[in-house]
């Protein structure tokens, strides 16, 4: 039986310890929102991140899978930022297509990632947004990036999504 089933008490309850439950946040703080135009973050990268475990055992190199992760969290945080500024505050952003991806330069343990992300359209239905990562100013990635918007109306996902918000804007879970 898994570790993770002997502290569910209901099925339901199990998806929060499953193996879907580990999520990774790529985002160590935004440094700047500008809605609908701009927003700046940061993912400090670190050996003991999960991540170099097994990519690559004695040359620890970040997947692109995740510094593309990174960026989408950073745009997706931008156009449903967007969709605030329009009065809808229980949007989502799903990552839905990558376009034009290109890794240019390597991401080692001890970077930091510096993450920019430029609005480029934001309607009711999604968004696009152009995302660069970059380290030490050196181009590492770039992507455009498309979300669809999904609702979320359960009251306890909405004040997990605005503390974990708060925590990247801010440094705190409290609202500033």
């Amino acid at each position: 039986m898994p570790r993770y089933a002997a502290r569910c008490a209901r099925p339901r309850e199990c998806l929060r310890y499953g193996p879907g439950a580990v999520r990774y946040v790529l985002l160590d703080r935004i440094t700047t929102l500008q809605p609908p135009e701009l927003a700046r973050g940061i993912k400090c990268v670190s050996l003991s991140d999960d991540i170099f475990v097994d990519h690559f055992p004695g040359h620890p190199v970040m997947p692109g899978a995740l510094i593309v992760e990174a960026m989408a969290q950073l745009a997706g945080v931008l156009v449903e930022a967007t969709m605030r500024e329009r009065g809808r505050h229980d949007l989502h952003a799903l990552l839905t297509m990558i376009d034009r991806a290109k890794f240019r330069h390597v991401v080692r343990p001890g970077d930091r990632l510096e993450l920019e992300a430029k609005g480029l359209t934001v309607t009711e239905d999604g968004g696009q947004a152009q995302g660069w990562a970059r380290v030490d100013g050196q181009l590492a990635a770039e992507a455009q990036l498309t979300f669809v918007f999904a609702p979320v109306t359960n009251p306890v996902v909405l004040a997990r999504r605005r503390e974990v918000l708060n925590v990247w804007l801010t440094g705190s879970a409290e609202a500033p």
